[in-house]
């Protein structure tokens, strides 16, 4: 028996709040607290280093990471986890709310969107690179405790 099969952990809801018909799950406060703080933390850091960026970019930059991780993950969940079923039933690709998100496919989805956002900020993908790169252990530390409650 391995030393975790001893340890009992608590009966966990995915469900923080229920608001008549609308569940709220933890997973859902999971990505808006990450984004929330990676978003606080670039700005921190463009301001230290000196970028030139205003809080519209920064808000800008956040917006289009979670337009990327979603339709990424989302995406990347359907081709390597269940392409078959949903050829079957294409209109199940859009029902996000019974779950299926994949980490390598919101990691391609915010590179994508990496690409298109340095292009219209007008500045080095490097850089917004850089920035992510301090922002996302906020995103994937929330991540984490999510997928412990799942």
């Amino acid at each position: 028996m391995s030393p975790l099969a001893a340890i009992a952990f608590p009966p966990l809801d995915p469900i923080a709040v229920r608001i008549g018909p609308l569940a709220v799950r933890w997973y859902g406060l999971a990505y808006v607290a990450g984004f929330l703080i990676a978003g606080l933390v670039v700005w921190w850091i463009a301001r230290r280093w000196e970028l030139g960026m205003s809080a519209d970019d920064v808000v800008t930059i956040v917006l289009g990471c979670v337009v990327g991780v979603i339709i990424g993950g989302r995406l990347g969940y359907v081709v390597f986890y269940g392409l078959g079923d949903y050829l079957a039933d294409p209109v199940d690709i859009f029902r996000v709310w019974d779950g299926g998100m994949s980490f390598h496919g919101g990691l391609v989805g915010i590179l994508v969107a990496g690409v298109v956002l340095a292009r219209v900020l007008r500045m080095p993908w490097l850089t917004l690179c850089d920035l992510g790169a301090v922002g996302a252990p906020a995103g994937i530390f929330f991540g984490r405790l999510a997928n412990f409650v799942n």
